[in-house]
């Protein structure tokens, strides 16, 4: 009994203490436990903060339109996908003589054709469409755009016969295109010009917003207000980062809406009574055009165009419904003289100034059409491009030396942006509120002066980044570096070439503006070696000849005493020559005229 007893006992110590055993069920049978065997609670850790989800990397890679005013190209590229967002041309400046256009460089695209989906378009200004047939020669993608974009593109794929070669896709406002592994949403905005877009672009790391050239008009002529909602709403969902126009980021306030310039032109009709009305302006501004013509059937006028951009520009627009243009208002200029001055308007091309436009050739009495008279009153309707404004100011004195009136943007309200203002692009800030900020379209000043405004906002520092071209800005939705460089630059075209025109020829394009060209003729009997003729001297704008004889002669004594004293050896090798007597003759020329003419030697073999 004892052992038994024994053994029970050491049973229940088992199923209280061993391994095995449940814990007690009330607290009482809990107090009595050893210390070490009681289970404490641990004590709740602090909750983390979730960590941000790095996602897919997308690349934003503009190969134009930064730190410079056109040439608009973006890429946007993600995994094994990639679109371009616009492709234009920028204008030559004084550096670039004999150069017809500059367009970006596609080395990078053309080495990643494979991964290209499509080309989207913003709107249909030069800067922006400009470059698009010469990169369609090369890579032939679909291109995507509102109806009038793509009415202009299909205008210069006809001049670079691409017409029917190349996949046009219409698309419309709120409207999605898939690119891959993306999608590009497109967004009504305000411009110059008709059917201007913005766009969202979706991506695996977040949205990126590109505004496109931008105003905010709250009472456009069309009546299609900027899609502010959508804009927001997009904020609201959250916007990675945003991609704005720059080009009027120093101006405060608002930009003023076209409607403004509609009542100038109604007082200034008022004050040309009995005159001829000449105005110039952009052929790209379609809501400029179509107060004019509204302006012309008030006042009883008829209209005749000028200009090879403003005629297809027009045309197009009246086909594509963008222009009300009242049967019989517009007439050929060839009708113009069946009218009498006071019922004509001229519209033109030549607000900037070209030296072949319209206005210019007017103004030089060198139009073969329209000779400028007292009884022409000229509206210049556009603000000089930086750079141009010397070649405006000309043409404006030009024609008031004719006795013509001419008022221009400085005088009365004829001329407004198409460009968002600072409080615009504040509010497209306020509403999107991007995580990063990329400033596009500008020079570098817009740049900064934008970066500025979107810190003011609460915008970090080190999530702004001010780019270059040719630049490979990177994110992952959690930061947003530039990581690498691509292949960028400027490509120009010259007549047929493209890209034929390099820095060499630029150099020697202005070494020949600059102090003229000399060229030494010198005929060598290859038998014997001796010269038989010359050294003969020709002069191009350096000096001329018949006024300098004695420099020329005494250069050609120099040139004949050079050749005396060439070896034999020298005349085996010309190049050894041709530099002895470059050498000589530029030496001479220096030191009596203090120029430096381009010489160029020439040995004919006889």
């Amino acid at each position: 009994m004892e052992n038994n007893s024994t053994r029970n006992n050491q049973d229940n110590r088992k199923k209280i203490f061993g391994r095995k055993s449940a814990p007690a069920s009330s607290a009482q049978n809990r107090s009595t436990l050893p210390a070490a065997v009681v289970k404490k609670t641990p004590a709740p850790r602090p909750k983390r903060e979730p960590r941000e989800q790095r996602r897919t990397p997308v690349r934003i890679i503009p190969l134009g339109g930064l730190n410079e005013i056109g040439k608009n190209m973006t890429v946007i590229e993600c995994s094994n996908d990639m679109f371009i967002i616009d492709c234009g041309l920028a204008f030559p400046d004084t550096e670039m003589p004999g150069v017809d256009i500059v367009i970006p460089d596609f080395t990078y695209v053309e080495r990643n054709k494979e991964k290209l989906r499509g080309i989207v378009l913003t709107h249909g200004h030069e800067d922006h469409i400009g470059g698009l047939a010469y990169l369609l020669k090369k890579i032939n993608v679909p291109v995507y755009g509102t109806k009038l974009t793509l009415g202009l593109v299909e205008g210069k794929l006809k001049e670079h016969g691409l017409s029917g070669k190349v996949n046009l896709n219409v698309v419309a406002h709120r409207k999605t295109v898939k690119m891959g592994c993306m999608a590009v949403e497109f967004i009504r905005v305000n411009h110059s010009i008709p059917d201007a877009v913005g766009m969202a672009v979706h991506t695996p790391a977040g949205i990126i917003v590109h505004t496109g050239d931008f105003k905010i008009d709250y009472s456009p002529i069309n009546g299609e207000i900027i899609d502010l909602t959508r804009f927001g709403e997009l904020g609201s969902k959250g916007v990675l980062a945003l991609m704005a126009d720059s080009t009027n980021a120093e101006r405060p306030g608002y930009t003023q809406s076209e409607r403004k310039v509609g009542e100038s032109f109604e007082k200034l009709f008022t004050k040309a009574e009995g005159k001829r009305i000449i105005i110039a302006t952009f052929s790209s501004n379609i809501h400029r055009i179509q107060q004019i013509v509204n302006c012309a059937v008030k006042y009883g006028r008829k209209v005749a165009i000028f200009g090879r951009s403003m005629i297809n520009v027009i045309t197009t627009a009246i086909e594509l419904g963008y222009l009300d243009v009242p049967k019989g208002i517009i007439i050929d200029i060839d009708m113009m003289n069946r009218y009498d001055s006071s019922e004509i308007i001229l519209i033109t091309t030549g607000s900037q100034g070209e030296p072949m436009s319209a206005l210019t050739r007017m103004a030089m009495n060198d139009h073969k059409k329209v000779n400028i008279t007292p009884m022409d009153f000229i509206i210049i309707s556009a603000t000089p491009i930086p750079g141009n404004e010397k070649f405006v100011t000309k043409v404006v004195n030009e024609l008031m030396k004719s006795g013509a009136e001419v008022v221009y943007e400085a005088m009365y309200e004829v001329h407004v942006s198409g460009h968002a203002c600072q409080e615009e692009l504040k509010l497209i800030q306020a509403l999107t509120k991007p995580k990063f900020f990329i400033p596009v379209h500008g020079e570098y000043k817009h740049l900064k002066k934008h970066a500025e405004l979107a810190r003011e906002l609460g915008m970090p520092k080190e999530n702004v980044i001010i780019g270059e071209i040719g630049n490979v800005i990177e994110t992952d939705g959690v930061k947003m570096n530039i990581v690498s460089q691509v292949p960028a630059g400027k490509v120009l075209v010259d007549g047929l070439g493209v890209g034929d025109v390099g820095s060499i020829v630029l150099r020697d394009r202005k070494h020949l503006a600059q102090d003229g060209l000399i060229i030494v003729v010198v005929g060598i009997e290859k038998a014997s070696n001796t010269v038989v003729s010359g050294p003969e001297i020709i002069s191009r704008g350096f000096v001329y000849v018949r006024e300098s004889e004695e420099l020329i002669d005494n250069a050609r004594h120099l040139l004949a005493s050079t050749l005396a004293t060439c070896s034999m050896q020298d005349f085996r090798e010309w190049n050894s020559i041709k530099t002895k007597l470059r050498d000589a003759l530029s030496d001479y020329i220096y030191e009596k005229t203090k120029r430096s003419p381009m010489i160029l030697p020439i040995i004919m073999e006889i």
